[in-house]
């Protein structure tokens, strides 16, 4: 296949030219793979030649590509042949990372002499992701609440007296103004290590308190506004899933214009919309915004704005956790009287100027934004639309919330992801149960084959994996424990995943539905083993994970992020367990009420909501086992169901090829030979 050129855009809106005819994909995918030291692929070409056909049809693709297919080259290299703006959206910092530190200098270095250009690239986030320069040199607007103080000011005031700051608080505060004098990019995960969500919450503003660059003292300096400049320049842009929601979601474009979209890790992207298009009301937040606004608008509406408050902080005082399938009459009042106080403060906040406050432009800008935030939840919610699932939450620290969802996201998408341009979502699990209409359902897509005039023509692509799943790992299902139950520990799965561990020599990453189940599981093993047990929480993450791979004797228990967050190839990871399939919890508002809507629209609730949920949490969590070519172990899950349910058939199809066994004797001998083996290795 050749690579040939798009049509050139306009100069306002790209910087790319057009391409040299007659290269082949191939010539160029071999430069790259060079380039980063690796070795081509079967599935990598296929992938490539794929995305190169997609994007000159004009058409959209799901590729699965499994671990140690080289699936970033597999789409940049016929990306940047093709010689349009792309948008590389990822989930996580980890690709982010390598993409723009070794994969794309890499890959455009070695294609430079074949497409003879250079293409320029850069990565984009949303603007809280980057250090505020006026709340780091002129501080935090401060609130009329007694007590407070400016935490700059006590940083600095410990740092001259002996000692310095003693507070966790205090040291990344400082840290953070030693940072910014040095850093290029102001860029939150360029800090390293990094500071507490409060710390960097006194450095940087949302989209909504921003001045912008034409009213801020400092708009000329701006990291934000640089990286947006330097996007606007490129030919590749990295950015998130999240940011990436936000410019479908609210109309108004974050993004440079672009012709192809490549989503990676798109097993997350429903869940990352979900969670930008969701709102939420608490009490301390709304009280957050009375003292915000109280100082600078007339006394009148300050009250009006202050009963409103109190009468939704007594109501949330009873809210009990679940679904609200009808707004109660008492809350409908409370959020009609919270969402029109609201709108009068915004108009006094944009007919009123008090030059006693200093810095005021920052001050209201801040009171702006929260009680936007405020309006618009509140009119949402009071609107009731059937699209949206209202539910209230309790946590036992942060106390009651009241929170707002859409029933799906799959319209949404289907809408803004995938017109006018070329879309390729890829990832090493899309392929639930056989197929991808599951994963293209969620996205707003018509079964493969079935696309029409208000669904767009997508194909499914599965690459496979180099790796010899069947003869490099085996997958044990407890089919002789007990069921789980809602509750409480179950004796007979701790002494099965004791013996395990033990035949494993240690090297057994735990991945668990709750934290509970982890912690009880660690407390058990630490009391009967002599191998060193991990626990998630009791180190950061990345302090856990290099002990782990460092020391092949540890255990790494946890939850949901060890599930998809893992990397540890070789001997150190030889067993990974599952204790249940990680079902979402029945009671789950939004999860229920999805299933619902399925069912009601003659489908399976159960199947294309729980089943799928659980199925890609599996296929990623078997998937920390082999890393590697040489990787060999067990993939244990304790849990009958997955033998002998229904749905266990569909599960399992989800997850890699192992080879696939209920003989509980088999599986320790397995484990067992495989710790001789890596043992004698050692030696």
């Amino acid at each position: 296949m050749t690579v040939t050129s798009g049509e050139p855009s306009a100069p306002t809106e790209s910087p790319v030219s057009e391409e040299p005819t007659g290269l082949a994909l191939t010539d160029l995918l071999h430069a790259a793979v060079a380039a980063v030291g690796g070795a081509e692929r079967p599935g990598q070409v296929a992938m490539a030649q794929a995305v190169a056909e997609a994007i000159e049809d004009d058409t959209h693709l799901l590729v699965q590509a499994g671990t140690g297919t080289g699936k970033s080259l597999g789409y940049l290299v016929p990306a940047v042949a093709g010689g349009d703006r792309v948008v590389v959206a990822t989930a996580t910092l980890a690709l982010q990372r390598q993409l723009i530190e070794r994969d794309l200098p890499r890959t455009v270095e070695a294609l430079h002499p074949l497409l003879r250009r250079r293409p320029e690239f850069a990565t984009l986030k949303g603007r809280s992701n980057y250090v505020c320069l006026h709340r780091l040199r002129e501080g935090v607007p401060q609130e009329d609440e007694e007590g407070l103080f400016d935490p700059f000011e006590a940083a600095q005031a410990a740092q001259q007296a002996v000692g310095g700051p003693s507070s966790r608080l205090g040291k990344d505060l400082l840290r953070l103004r030693d940072w910014a004098d040095e850093t290029q990019t102001g860029d939150r995960d360029d800090l390293t290590p990094g500071v507490s969500d409060r710390a960097w919450s006194q450095v940087s503003v949302s989209s909504r308190e921003c001045l912008g660059a034409s009213k801020c003292a400092y708009g000329a300096e701006c990291f934000a506004e640089a990286a947006r400049e330097r996007a606007k320049l490129a030919e590749v842009i990295v950015t998130n899933h999240a940011l990436l929601a936000i410019d479908a979601i609210e109309g108004a474009p974050v993004l440079p214009g672009h012709d192809v979209l490549i989503v990676d890790e798109a097993h997350e992207l429903v869940s990352r919309v979900t969670g930008v298009a969701t709102g939420e009301l608490t009490p301390g937040s709304v009280s957050r915004a009375v003292r915000r606004a109280a100082r600078l608008i007339d006394e009148k509406i300050a009250d009006q704005l202050q009963t409103a408050a109190e009468t939704f902080e007594r109501l949330m005082e009873l809210a009990l956790p679940g679904r609200l399938e009808k707004i109660p009459d008492d809350l409908g009042y409370a959020l009609m009287a919270l969402r029109d106080a609201a709108r009068a403060v915004i108009t006094a906040l944009g007919n009123t100027r008090d030059a006693s406050l200093a810095d005021e432009d920052v001050v209201r800008k801040q009171a702006l934004a929260s009680i936007e935030t405020i309006q618009d939840v509140a009119e949402r919610i009071t609107q009731g639309s059937e699209y949206d699932v209202v539910w209230f939450e309790r946590h036992d620290r942060y106390g009651a919330s009241l929170r707002v969802a859409p029933l799906s996201v799959s319209g949404l998408l289907r809408e803004k992801l995938f017109a006018e341009r070329s879309v390729v979502l890829t990832s090493a699990t899309l392929k639930l149960g056989g197929d991808f209409n599951g994963v293209g359902a969620s996205l707003g897509l018509a079964p493969e084959g079935e696309h029409g005039e208000d669904f767009p023509e997508w194909k499914g692509l599965d690459v496979g994996s180099p790796f010899d799943y069947r003869k490099q790992g085996i997958l044990y299902v407890a089919q002789h424990l007990s069921p789980p139950g809602r509750e409480g520990s179950r004796a007979d799965m701790l002494d099965e995943l004791a013996e395990l561990v033990e035949a494993a020599g240690g090297r057994t990453l735990g991945l668990f539905s709750s934290m509970r189940g982890a912690q009880a599981a660690a407390e058990e093993l630490r009391g009967r083993l002599d191998l060193p047990i991990l626990l998630q929480g009791e180190e950061t993450l990345g302090e856990l994970i290099r002990t782990f791979a460092e020391d092949t004797r540890t255990c790494l228990f946890g939850t949901l992020s060890l599930w998809q967050g893992v990397d540890v190839p070789g001997p150190s990871c030889q067993l990974v367990v599952m204790d249940r399939i990680p079902f979402p919890r029945p009671d789950d508002p939004l999860v229920s009420a999805r299933q619902k809507a399925v069912e009601e629209a003659g489908g399976n609730g159960f199947m294309a909501v729980a089943a799928t949920h659980a199925a890609l949490l599996m296929a990623q969590g078997a998937g920390r086992l082999v890393r590697a070519t040489g990787d060999r172990g067990v993939v244990a899950v304790l849990d009958p169901r997955l033998a002998k349910a229904r749905y266990g058939a569909f599960l399992r199809a989800s997850m890699p090829g192992f080879w696939y066994t209920t003989d509980r004797n088999q599986a320790r001998r397995s484990l067992a030979a495989i710790d001789a083996a890596a043992r004698a290795t050692a030696s």
